[in-house]
């Protein structure tokens, strides 16, 4: 017969449910909590990003391949509300501790960016796919020519280094894929020595390969010991704060594989320097001063509006420099780059001018896009505060420019007498590639859309500028230009010598052109 519990039976039974219900409930609190402040730890960044603790709660594994991806998502999905709160919450990044205010100021410091977001973002994250969604549509042959992937660095974050390491391996078909070189210029910060090392041996060391220089030799230098270990058909230089997007190769080998003379650089979108946040680049094409610094010109509306659209690749007068693919026997054939240039500077519109001068083409691929990291400023100088931008613009105004060197000199007076080195094996090898003048270089690619010429004797000629397309030379002191823009009269402003404000006004060589918008200005 059914016996009821007795009251003492009653009483342990009631204190077993009360020390079970609290513990659950403590339990839950430790959860919620330990979450809830990794989640604070985040700003904008995607949760594939976290490497800490948190990581099992979001993916299956820390190193899952990515033909897996799609499996995790439902796990990352769940946690969507929270990720949006987190977003709202820590806009560009909280700093929560000393800790965090050290790191954040070690990064703007040595690094120009910011490096609390860095870490926290970990080494792999999504990216919107900013291409044209006609870039969707494109096919390409699955037997294009394999790539090396060479990134040379010197004391960069390491978080912002394995991150460009990655998103090349998590972005890149294997068969493509050849190898990544990693050229270390002699850094000093300690984690890029035996932690870096020990991370490569690790994990990485099937497709990587790390390269140490004894002393610091710089950029130009350095690429040129990464191209002299690459195998891979197409050499692929990135800079070590970056991140490659969607299908981002492919349209890069592509026309590398119909003609080796052809060479490519990808649109470089924008990585925000102070919250890491990625954006879309306008469509750009490369351009620069008589002051020989780089610049970048807007695409012409009529190209866009062509037949292939905002997909077809760009003419480019010159490169960034940071991101190019290049084949590889060609690149040792058109001599690699200047060694006699030292660290960095210059170097871009060196091998831009070589390029198109000595027969080959140089465009920007829409479909492949890569982001950079735009720091404000250069966290490092070169050995010594030498300035190697002007020394290294020397030797490529002597070996290259021909009588437009002097409007390089024009706007560097100073310079004409200052050393350069020896550039007896640079004008040698200019003779044996049979290489065009610059005067050709100038009328036959630069600035098609936005183009002026000046001579070596500018007293007797007239800025000759074309905005966008149209408009022929103008002679004498009476300039002609056409499409949207008038011409003031030449005339001899000493303090108008050069300065140069893009879409408003362009002076150089004291001639002065002014656009409408500009005109009504002046006008009222």
């Amino acid at each position: 017969m059914f016996r009821l519990p007795s009251g003492r039976a009653v009483f342990c039974y009631f204190c077993y449910g009360c020390l079970f219900s609290s513990v659950a409930w403590m339990l839950f609190l430790f959860v919620y909590f330990n979450v809830n402040w990794k989640l604070r730890s985040l700003s904008d960044v995607d949760f594939r990003g976290v490497q800490e603790k948190l990581q099992p709660y979001l993916k299956p594994s820390k190193w899952l391949p990515q033909s897996q991806w799609q499996r995790a998502q439902p796990v990352r999905s769940s946690l969507n509300y929270l990720k949006k709160v987190a977003q709202k919450e820590l806009k560009k990044g909280m700093i929560f501790n000393e800790a965090d205010k050290q790191i954040w100021d070690v990064g703007i410091q040595k690094h120009a960016f910011n490096l609390l977001i860095s870490n926290r973002l970990g080494y792999h994250r999504d990216l919107p796919d900013t291409r044209d969604p006609k870039c969707k549509e494109k096919r390409y042959p699955i037997n294009l020519a394999s790539a090396s992937i060479i990134i040379c660095f010197y004391n960069e974050a390491l978080s912002a280094l394995l991150r460009t390491v990655h998103s090349v391996l998590d972005r890149t078909p294997a068969h493509l894929l050849h190898e990544i070189i990693l050229v270390d210029d002699h850094s000093d910060f300690d984690d890029l020595k035996d932690l870096l090392e020990d991370y490569v041996q690790d994990n990485l060391l099937e497709r990587v390969k790390l390269v140490r220089n004894a002393v610091r030799k710089g950029l130009i230098r350095s690429r040129m010991l990464g191209a002299s270990r690459a195998t891979g058909d197409v050499l692929v230089f990135l800079d070590s704060h970056c991140e490659v997007n969607t299908r981002w190769l492919q349209p890069l080998l592509a026309p590398v594989s119909e003609d080796y003379r052809t060479v490519v650089c990808p649109m470089i979108d924008m990585i925000d320097a102070e919250t890491l946040i990625y954006s879309s680049s306008p469509m750009v094409k490369g351009g620069f001063n008589w002051g020989l610094h780089f610049k970048w010109d807007p695409v012409p509306d009529s190209l866009l509006k062509g037949p292939k659209g905002a997909t077809a690749p760009i003419k480019s007068p010159v490169m960034a420099g940071g991101l190019f693919a290049m084949d590889r026997d060609y690149f040792r054939k058109l001599g690699e780059y200047d060694g006699g240039m030292d660290i960095w500077g210059g170097e871009n519109l060196e091998i831009s001018f070589r390029i198109w001068m000595c027969g080959g083409q140089l465009k920007i691929i829409p479909c492949s896009r890569v982001g950079h990291i735009f720091r404000k400023w250069r966290p490092y100088g070169s050995p010594g505060g030498r300035d190697t931008m002007t020394s290294n613009s020397l030797r490529l105004a002597h070996v290259w420019m021909d009588e437009y060197k002097e409007n390089f000199f024009s706007t560097r007076p100073e310079l004409r007498n200052q050393s350069y080195g020896d550039i007896n094996e640079r004008v040698e090898l200019r003779k044996r590639l049979n290489c065009t003048s610059f005067k050709w270089y100038l009328e036959n690619n630069i600035y098609k859309g936005f183009m002026y010429f000046v001579s070596a004797h500018p007293d007797a000629w007239c800025v000759v500028a074309q905005w966008w397309f149209g408009c022929t030379e103008g002679k004498g002191f009476n300039c002609t230009v056409c499409n949207g823009n008038i011409a003031v009269s030449c005339h001899f402003q000493s303090s108008e010598i050069t300065a140069e404000t893009h879409g408003y006004f362009f002076s150089l060589n004291t001639q002065k052109l002014y656009s409408k918008r500009e005109q009504k200005t002046r006008s009222k």
